[in-house]
């Protein structure tokens, strides 16, 4: 068993304080694959990536004040195909435990439980109080206590991110989050703007 898989089971049997850090380098792609979470047209002709994690406050950031209204603008309305790709920032077992969370509630639900563990990311880092922030998630999404110790101690689940994220830093060449790509060419590590989101869909729209 991995240290960070002993992590995760710490979360799932007790509490873990944990100071937040900054959103970390690691180290892109475009396509989607099969374990990718995806929102929009497939068939767009403007696919945006996004490669994120639920410890990131610039993540966090970027979901409270700029998602809605791309999502609006461009995924509702077919214009962009949109792809989550998982990363992991300090602290690790943290995020991949959100991550496991997310994976766990089902494909309909994803999406509602990253932007929960978005919304809720501050305060739980304030608080401490990191499995209790989890599990509070986890069971607004309809699992049970018992689900939620079993999800996140999931050894094969685990296993699979954590192979998603090595692809993303050995293959995609991501070295921050959240970072933005757009028809395959990186567009922006860090906070981006709507602005500069327009004017890069433009130009991959052209």
């Amino acid at each position: 068993m991995s240290i960070l898989s002993r992590r995760l089971l710490l979360i799932a049997a007790a509490g873990a304080s944990l100071a937040l850090a900054g959103c970390s380098k690691g180290g892109a792609g475009s396509a989607a694959s099969a374990e990718d979470m995806t929102l929009g047209d497939p068939n767009a002709k403007v696919k945006v990536v996004e490669y994120a994690s639920v410890t990131c406050s610039h993540c966090a950031a970027f979901n409270e004040t700029t998602f809605p209204a791309f999502k609006t603008k461009y995924i509702d309305t077919g214009k962009v195909h949109y792809t989550f790709k998982e990363f992991l920032t300090p602290p690790e077992q943290v995020a991949a435990a959100g991550f496991l969370v997310a994976r766990c509630a089902g494909k309909d639900k994803y999406f509602t439980v990253i932007d929960a563990l978005f919304r809720g990311q501050q305060e739980m880092f304030q608080s401490g109080d990191m499995r209790g922030g989890l599990l509070r998630v986890a069971q607004s999404a309809g699992m049970t206590e018992e689900q939620f110790n079993a999800c996140v101690a999931d050894e094969a689940a685990l296993t699979a991110l954590n192979s998603r994220v090595e692809k993303a830093i050995r293959q995609d060449g991501i070295q921050a989050t959240p970072t933005f790509v757009i028809n395959g060419k990186k567009v922006k590590e860090g906070d981006i703007t709507m602005a500069e989101l327009d004017a890069a869909i433009a130009e991959a729209s052209r």
